[in-house]
Parts: structure tokens; sequence; C-alpha cells
């Protein structure tokens, strides 16, 4: 059996690795900033994570395989863990020197299911991580964890919501306007901090309509283990379903439904 406490000290150590990475990058009047094929920036930090963490990984992993979003992924087996690497998610706040920027990093065992993951935001201070079955926690400036829990709304009129932009909402962006009619409050903070509110219960809802798996995978164990529901706007769950929205679990059904219709 796979010793997920062990696999969770592992992705703090990787966090680690790459904060003292970004950390040294971050405003850098060097940085250097290139346009990958999708039209989406990159910079030498992005890869440089993301390079130290694959190196760290082939010598305490090996047997796993590693998907990345800088230098692609394997072909996934039927018997084999996986980690999912966002270097650095919210590239576009780095460069312009937001701080609401981390690097996601995330297990997934043989069936895709996440299992461990840490999420760390060295500008903000604060680092987010969970591993099945043991709960979510966050620690601020480094200091001790302190468990995290969604919040108790019950009803959408009285929620909280976050997401990304407007844009890309496509059939459903008729709803998701006049959603923000309706609910008591919402912003776009986007990117993971929307989702590790919704796991800390600042939050009730954060709403994304594109994104990627390592975009996902290291939120949507936190957000569950706080006793949220992470899934894709059809209601699929888990990181793998091209979009995705997590809540306090309690909002879940309601919302999908209102963004549904």
């Amino acid at each position: 059996m796979r010793d997920y406490a062990q696999d969770l000290m592992l992705a703090h150590h990787l966090a680690d690795l790459a904060d003292s990475i970004s950390r040294d990058r971050y405003q850098s009047l060097d940085l250097v900033i290139e346009t990958k094929p999708d039209l989406t920036p990159v910079t030498d930090a992005d890869k440089a994570v993301e390079t130290k963490i694959r190196e760290a990984l082939a010598v305490s992993r090996p047997d796993d395989l590693v998907l990345g979003e800088e230098f692609g992924a394997p072909t996934l087996t039927q018997d084999s863990y996986y980690w999912v690497i966002d270097p650095i998610d919210g590239t576009k706040n780095f460069l312009r020197g937001i701080p609401t920027w981390a690097t996601l990093i995330a297990l997934c065992n043989p069936q895709g299911e996440v299992v461990a993951s840490v999420v760390s935001a060295p500008a903000l201070y604060r680092r987010w991580f969970a591993a099945l079955g043991s709960g979510a926690y966050i620690s601020e400036n480094g200091g001790a964890p302190r468990q995290i829990k969604v919040s108790g709304v019950r009803n959408l009129k009285d929620a909280s919501l976050s997401y990304s932009d407007l844009t890309g909402w496509g059939s459903r962006k008729a709803a998701m306007l006049k959603l923000q009619d309706e609910i008591w409050r919402s912003r776009g903070f986007g990117d993971f901090w929307s989702h590790m509110l919704v796991a800390e219960g600042a939050l009730d809802i954060a709403v994304e309509p594109t994104l990627a798996l390592w975009d996902m995978a290291a939120l949507d164990i936190i957000v569950r283990e706080a006793g949220g529901t992470f899934t894709n706007l059809d209601g699929v769950p888990g990181p793998h379903g091209g979009n995705g929205v997590s809540s306090n679990t309690l909002l879940h059904k309601d919302f999908l439904g209102a963004l549904n219709s």
C-alpha cells in the first residue's frame, strides 16, 4: 500500500524547491518571457521550477510518471502513479508583479484520483495541502498548519462566488451573468486562489470554464478534504473534465442547475 503521508512530505519538499526558484525570479528585471503555441506566456521561472521538480522526482520516485504544463505528459499506464505539476499557476500575474500565483503539485493514483497535493503561494505567504483521508490544511507565513473547512452556507442567494473572468463561457454565459444578480456577492479572484478560499470557507463557490488537468489536480483534493465538492461544469467529479467548479457541497447541485439551465 502506498503511504500518502510520505508522498505529502515529498510534495512539501518539492514545493520548497519550487519556492526557492520562483521567489528569486519574481519581479526580477531580467525575467525571460516567451509565448507558447497556444499564445499563453511562459517565463524562465516556469521552466526552471518544473525542471527542478522533475529532477527531484526522478531520484525520489523513479517509478512514478510526471505530467507537467511545460514539458508534457508521458503515456499513462493502468498501474502507474503519476505527479501532475503546474510550475507557476497564474503566470500572467507572476510576470506583472501580482502576488496571486502558486506552484501546484499533485499525486494521482492509477485510477486518476488525486491522493495528495500541495499548493504553495510564497508571494501570498500561504501553503495549502492535503492527503487522502487526512483533512486539508493551511500554513500561513511558515507557521503551524491549521485545518480548514468549507462554509455552511445553504442558499444561493446568500453565497459568495469567485470566477476567473467572463470569457470562455459559450452557451453558459447568459446563465452566469444572471447568477451574479441572484447571489449575495461575486468577485473575479481567479486561478488557484478562488478554490483555496472555498476550502477555507471564505468563499462558497469557485468556477472556471476552461482548465487543464495541471490547473485543477492539486486543488481537487484540498477542496474535497475540506468537506467540499470538486467537479466539472457537467457535474462529473474530479479534475479531468476540462473545466472546474468547487463548492461547499451544500450549494453544488443548485449552482450547477442554475448554470446549466
